[in-house]
């Protein structure tokens, strides 16, 4: 579909913790492996190893295990994502992933993406949080300055680490994902709105 200027209508969706719930996976995992009782509701900060009080090493140890295929297959998706983003394909809008999961997760999030009929969306993986610090050698497949030469009419995005990303983009419009670690954050401008949950992010994008 063409917007007023006959430009494909291009969106860009973050795929943790806005197509599937990647937080909710983390308290389990983080009381396993540490012994930390910290529900879901109290992960307060964006920085995993802040909410949950880890040091660097728990930290590397915790995000490597998170990002095994067996880890990244087993997230469960968020209600309405898939719907509504087939919904924008039907309408011929163009949906792009970009992720912060660095490229060794690739093959395992194409697969979710895959299950989850989400086949003809795009998927790059770009290094929004500098994640290769614990994967080592991993890459990503999108590299900044091309990543900077892309054009978004829309964006759903959960972190407020991840806004810095859209300023070269200042007609943009982002929904942002409620989540428990954005609810404090300040937005930018007038052109982010929280959204709590996909039915209202498909009433602002159309």
């Amino acid at each position: 579909m063409k917007d007023y200027d006959n430009r494909t209508v291009r969106i860009y969706v973050d795929f943790d913790d806005c197509l599937c719930e990647t937080g909710r996976f983390f308290p389990g995992l983080v009381k396993k492996l540490f012994g930390k009782d910290i529900p879901y509701e109290d992960m307060k900060y964006f920085e995993l190893d802040k909410s949950f009080s880890l040091n660097s090493e728990e930290f590397e140890h915790m995000m490597t295990i998170a990002h095994e295929p067996e880890a990244l297959l087993s997230f469960a998706e968020t209600p309405g994502a898939s719907e509504t983003l087939n919904s924008w394909l039907d309408k011929g809008y163009e949906v792009s992933v970009i992720t912060g999961r660095p490229f060794s997760a690739y093959e395992a999030s194409r697969e979710w993406l895959d299950r989850h009929n989400l086949k003809d969306v795009k998927l790059h993986c770009l290094n929004k949080y500098g994640y290769d610090g614990f994967i080592k050698d991993c890459g990503f497949s999108l590299e900044l300055e091309d990543y900077y030469k892309m054009h978004f009419d829309y964006a759903v995005e959960d972190s407020p680490n991840a806004f810095r990303f859209f300023d070269h983009l200042p007609e943009l419009k982002v929904m942002v994902y409620d989540r428990p670690w954005n609810r404090e954050c300040e937005f930018p401008n007038g052109n982010y709105t929280r959204c709590i949950g996909w039915d209202r992010i498909r009433e602002l994008v159309g």
